[in-house]
């Protein structure tokens, strides 16, 4: 009879805890809007009355979605006079939107 070899597993790092912030963040991306304004941000910077126009809401609602992202260090904005500007500080996003496309966008 052979002996079973026993095999040793080493574990990822993190716990559920550890996950949590994660967790956050990945439910506030988890939404229509929030996501087309990651997928514009990724190819330039845009107004809060741009990405208002793309995604056909209102530009408060719009200040809402990114204050909401920003929060979780998504974007940062830049103010040129009276405009500010949006663009992503979260260079990840990228990895996770190429992920969302290829699986859900078809051409």
């Amino acid at each position: 009879m052979k002996k079973k070899s026993k095999q040793t597993q080493t574990s990822p790092n993190g716990s559920v805890q550890a996950f949590q912030e994660a967790a956050e963040c990945l439910k506030t991306l988890a939404h229509p809007v929030r996501l087309r304004m990651v997928q514009l941000l990724l190819h330039g910077r845009y107004t809060v009355g741009e990405l208002a126009a793309d995604c056909e809401v209102p530009d408060n609602v719009a200040s809402e979605h990114l204050r909401l992202m920003q929060r979780c260090g998504f974007f940062t904005s830049e103010r040129e006079g009276r405009k500010v500007f949006y663009q992503i500080a979260e260079p990840h996003l990228e990895d996770l939107m190429n992920c969302v496309e290829s699986r859900f966008l078809h051409s």
